[in-house]
């Protein structure tokens, strides 16, 4: 008897969107880069909401690391888990030991060397910076995925360093042509 098995299907370098079913409050309107994603769970960034009262500058100072030359920026908040933790996640023209690479689509990086090369001007050209990060044990965002709070998009890495938008939700949802108003929030049933 043959017996095919299919390869699994990973996520990394794609976005979650939460649906305008989401259950849980903390991820409601939220857009995550999913950054690994293997049979061992996953890990993504949030890069749909800005911590409020906190800057880039502010955690350059909190490394001593000189802020005279630095841009500044909102900080996202990556996550639930882990809020004191700071990720970058970056275009892939600068790689230091620690990055990962995500595909070929953007690096992340937690290293206070990545801090200062942004601070100094030798950093990405592209980059934000977030804290904390959302985590899924094996198996889980498999199965919260057959849920009514998720959906996956190809999306773009350009959707990571928008700018001119206060809505990345809003952004996400209308770069893929719907409108997600018009989505329902609960499931039906035949």
């Amino acid at each position: 008897m043959l017996t095919t098995m299919q390869d699994p299907i990973f996520f990394s370098g794609q976005f979650l969107l939460a649906t305008p079913g989401m259950a849980d409050p903390r991820f409601a309107r939220s857009v995550l880069a999913i950054c690994s994603h293997d049979e061992n769970g996953a890990l993504g960034i949030n890069i749909g909401e800005t911590v409020e009262g906190v800057s880039f500058h502010d955690i350059l100072k909190q490394f001593d690391i000189d802020t005279t030359d630095a841009p500044d920026c909102d900080v996202f908040l990556g996550g639930p888990m882990e809020t004191q933790r700071g990720f970058i996640i970056h275009s892939l023209d600068i790689n230091m030991s620690d990055t990962l690479q995500v595909r070929d689509c953007w690096g992340l990086s937690s290293s206070i060397d990545m801090l200062g090369a942004i601070a100094q001007g030798r950093g990405p050209a592209k980059w934000i910076i977030a804290l904390g990060y959302s985590g899924w044990g094996e198996g889980q965002l498999e199965s919260e995925l057959t849920q009514n709070g998720w959906t996956i998009a190809k999306g773009s890495p350009d959707w990571l360093y928008a700018t001119g938008t206060a809505d990345k939700w809003l952004m996400a949802w209308e770069a893929l042509g719907i409108d997600p108003t018009m989505l329902s929030s609960g499931f039906g049933s035949a």
